[in-house]
Parts: C-alpha cells; structure tokens; sequence
C-alpha cells in the first residue's frame, strides 16, 4: 500500500491511465484534464499532493487566452482550409501533373512539389493527404505507376506540412520549447536568457523541410532508373492539348504565382522580421480569402486584384516609413507615405469585402456556402487545439504536483551513456506515442516535461543543446510518426479515400523507404545540425 503512495507511482499510473483512455476513444481534452483531477485527489488523500496546486489553473488558462503567438492557431487554419475548400490544390495538381507528366516518374515528381506547396501554405496534414489522395492516386495508378510507389509518395508529401513552415506544428512547439528554455535556464541560474521565439523555428526548419523535399524526389528518380515500369511517363499526346505552347506556359504561372507569392509574403515577413507569427497568419488568410475569392470569378475579380496590389503596397510603405502620427514633426515625405497607406487600406477593405461575398456565395456540392464551411471548420479545429491546451495544462500542473518532472529528470539522469542516450529516449517515445497519440497530445505533454531537462544537458563538452535544433528533431521524428505502419494517421488519411483496389499492405510497403529516409534525416540532423541552427543565427545575430 505503500508503494502506491508513492509519487513516482501515482505519476506513472497518471500517464498510463491517460494513454488507455485515449486508445478506448475518449475524448482527448477531457481525458487529461478528468485522468489529472481523479488522480490529484487521490494522492491528496495519500498526503502526496497539495490540492492547492489546483487554484494555479485559472491563471494558467488565462496566459493560454493572453498569448499572442497562439493567436497564430486559428488564423493558420483559416487559411490553409480556405486554400483546400477553394479547390486551389486541385488546380496546382493537376497544372504540375501536366508540366511533369511527360517524363519518367513526373507525376511522382508533381506530388512531392505539390506536396511541399500545400505544406508552405496550409500546414494541415490531414487535408493534404486526402486531397492528393483523391485527385493524384487514382490517376497515377490508371497511368499504370505501382500502387504502393504511388501511396508513399502520397502519404509522405502529404506529411510535409509538419515540418516546413509555416506549421501549425512549428507553431505550437516553438511555445512550447520557448516555456521550457527559459526554466532551463533559470535552473541553472541564467535569469536573463535570450529568447526562442517560433521565428526561430521557422527559420530553423526551412532547410531541412526542403532537403527532405529534395531526398523524397532523388529517391523516386533512383526508382525511375532502376523500375521503370513502376512509375512510366504519360505519353506526350495524352497530354491535354495546349500544354506545351504559349497558353499553357500562362496558365501555370497564374496557377502557382498566387500560391508562391503568398507563401513568401507570409514566410518571407516572418524571416525578415517584418511581422510576427500572428500578424503574418492573419496576412496569410487575407490572402488566402482573396485568392478564393478571385477564383470565384475570374472575369469580375478586378476589385480583388486591386486589393491585393494595395496590400503590397501598403507593406512596402510599412517597412520603408514611420506611419506613427503621434510624433511632433513629420517630414512631407512620410506625410505622402501615411496618405498612401490611407488609400490602400480602404482599397484593400473594399477587395477583401469583394472576396468575402464572392466566397460567400459560391456553393459547395451539398449545396452550403463555401464560406460557412470554411469557418466552421476553421472553428472545430480551433477549438480543438485549443480545449487540448487546456486540458494539457491540468495534466502538467497535476504531474509537476506529484513531482513527476523530478522524476523524469532523476530517471534521464541515471541513463548511462550521456546526452545521446537520454535523447534517443525520448525520441523515441515520442515516435511511439506517434502510433496513438496525434501532435497535439505530444507537444503539450511530452515537451514541457523532457523540454526542460534536454535543454540543460550537452551535446559536447561546453556545446549546450540548441533549443532550435531540438525542435526541428522533434518536428522531423513527429512526421515520422505519422508515416510508420501500422498506426500512423497519414495512412488512415489516404486508406479512407483510396480506391477498394488499393490493399492497406500495399500502403504499408509504399511509405516504408519514406520512412527510412525520415530516420536518415535525423541522423543527417545529428552530424550535421548547423542545417538547423545556421538560417535562424545569421537572420538573428547572436
């Protein structure tokens, strides 16, 4: 009985009673804030917890409701569920599908860039798959390409979204990991550490998301050469007429120039310092908003079309000129710049209002306007981030309360082999809890607890462990997760869309190498980690 007094007990049952709730399909918010509760007033009654840990929860959900950075949430979902309802991916697909179609392995090649696409824009795994999914695989397969070469192209691309900013993923760890440096550092006595901001991380996952992207192609180009009847070229006459002269060259550069220039305005303002995380995503859904609104009704989108180009301007405006008017003297030229502003903004009102009706009243196949299933999907996944949190922060206050993180530091500590051995660990705990848990589960609850305890350990003598390194380590073995068979989601993704004749082994064997190359990038990160560090430390001098 007294044994299971203990705290290190009550931690590991805690942990354990939450992993079991969520395998019998209870809700996940309320099986960590309901597992947290019970077993806070049990070990109250055991005399191992204070129950006075639990009035710190309001003031714990009040910073989740005052945090700026999370703001980022909703409008990155808006977004990228705005891009998916307004059939912009299926245009990208089906343009790349021709530009690429004629070789060996080209429509392989299209999904991959496709997928990197849709990631830099949407950030929603989920989406991705089954949009390629629908569109790519019943294609490549009548094209006569191997059924599981096809899938793990698929299923891989339409992972890609968790590592390439700007992510939801990125978004979320990158709070996470900020909260845990800074008590890092506070444990070992810095009380004035430098910042990690989701900037950072951004920055930090750039390269590797596109060396991932460029390691996905080489290895479907080695398939080409070796099993060329795995992934044959459409043959140039089926190709749709006008591919290849004037009219298609235009055609593809109104395609993919609206996607492109979105995702450098919203990825590029980041990078610069221009605007933050929550500004740009709320740029990226005017944006995206726009975009829907002009494929609407391309022949009356002139409204919208101005709109855009006062946007530009106003953001050209922004970083060349003071615009603040409080001051006492302002020169001619910035009092033409505030005039010029001025204008913009109404022009980029009245484009916005344009897209917003042409949006509204476009018509889903069932009938609903595109617009109310755009926002009452943005608001089921917001609320389910964020209801998530919450209950993520119970469990964390009740685990802290029980000294579980004492525990876990303790146990990482008595690991014989260092730094390598504890990060292993983790990691791959983290790619187990991947089969059952989704992303969310596993930032807010395996983070802030191994966050603080990595972040003060050394990778060398006198190297300490980069916060931003460990974070795109976290974010490429999440994305691992996704794709390893048997459980993971982005199989379950593709499986409810693929066609009867696609076996689930067939699947399986297809994302296998993928996930061979995803191993081979976190060792690639390992020897090589200035892949994750350089972009963020020259953008940010340090």
């Amino acid at each position: 009985m007294e044994f299971l007094a203990t705290p290190e007990f009550l931690c590991a049952a805690l942990f354990v009673s939450v992993v079991v709730l969520l395998l019998a399909g209870f809700p996940v918010a309320f099986s960590l804030a309901g597992s947290s509760m019970l077993f806070a007033f049990i070990a109250a009654g055991f005399g191992v917890f204070d129950v006075s840990y639990l009035t710190a929860l309001p003031q714990r959900i009040f910073s989740i409701m005052r945090n700026e950075v999370l703001v980022a949430v909703p409008l990155f979902v808006f977004m990228g569920v705005t891009l998916e309802r307004s059939k912009i991916a299926e245009e990208l697909l089906d343009n790349m599908g021709k530009l690429f179609g004629s070789i060996r392995g080209g429509l392989g090649y299209s999904v991959c860039v496709v997928g990197a696409l849709l990631a830099a824009s949407t950030g929603i795994v989920g989406a991705t798959v089954v949009t390629m999914g629908l569109l790519s695989l019943p294609t490549m397969i009548r094209r006569g390409y191997s059924p599981s070469l096809a899938c793990g192209s698929i299923c891989a691309s339409g992972t890609l979204g968790q590592v390439i900013p700007p992510s939801i993923v990125l978004v979320l760890l990158g709070d996470q990991l900020s909260t845990a440096f800074q008590q890092a550092q506070f444990s070992m006595g810095n009380f004035s550490p430098d910042s990690v901001s989701v900037n950072d991380l951004f920055a930090g996952a750039l390269i590797p998301g596109l060396v991932l992207v460029g390691m996905y192609i080489s290895y479907q180009i080695v398939i080409a050469i070796i099993r060329p009847e795995s992934s044959p070229a459409i043959p140039k006459d089926e190709i749709k007429k006008g591919s290849g002269d004037l009219s298609f060259f235009w055609t593809m550069v109104s395609t993919l120039f609206a996607p492109l220039a979105l995702i450098v305005a919203v990825l590029g303002s980041i990078l610069a310092g221009l605007a933050s995380p929550t500004e740009s995503a709320a740029m990226g859904g005017v944006g995206a908003l726009m975009m829907a609104g002009y494929r609407a009704a391309p022949k009356r989108g002139h409204l919208i079309v101005i709109g855009v180009l006062c946007l530009v301007i106003m953001l050209l405006v922004t970083s060349l000129f003071d615009l603040r008017m409080q001051r006492d003297h302002l020169t001619t030229a910035e009092w033409a710049a505030v005039f010029v502003a001025l204008v913009s903004a109404i022009g980029l009102v009245i484009g916005i209002f344009t897209a917003i009706m042409r949006v509204y009243g476009t018509r889903a196949d069932n009938g609903e306007s595109i617009l109310s299933q755009i926002m009452q999907q943005t608001l089921l996944v917001s609320a389910m981030v964020f209801v998530i949190l919450i209950g993520a922060s119970m469990f964390a206050l009740v685990f802290r309360g029980l000294s579980g993180d004492e525990v876990v530091e303790n146990v990482l500590h008595s690991l014989p082999g260092g730094t390598l051995t504890v990060l292993l660990l983790v990691m791959l705990v983290m790619f187990l809890l991947g089969f059952i848990l989704d992303f969310l589960e596993i930032i807010f609850i395996v983070v802030p607890i191994v966050g603080p305890i990595l972040l003060q350990m050394e990778v060398a003598p006198g190297v300490p462990m980069s916060p931003i390194w460990l974070g795109v380590m976290m974010a490429v073995n999440l994305q691992t997760s996704f794709l390893t068979p048997p459980f993971g989601f982005s199989l379950f993704y593709l499986r409810g869309v693929a066609p009867p004749s696609i076996r689930t082994v067939e699947i399986y064997r297809g994302v296998i190498p993928f996930v061979c190359i995803q191993l081979l990038m976190l060792v690639v990160l390992w020897f090589f980690p200035t892949l994750a560090t350089w972009l963020p430390h020259t953008i940010y001098v340090r």
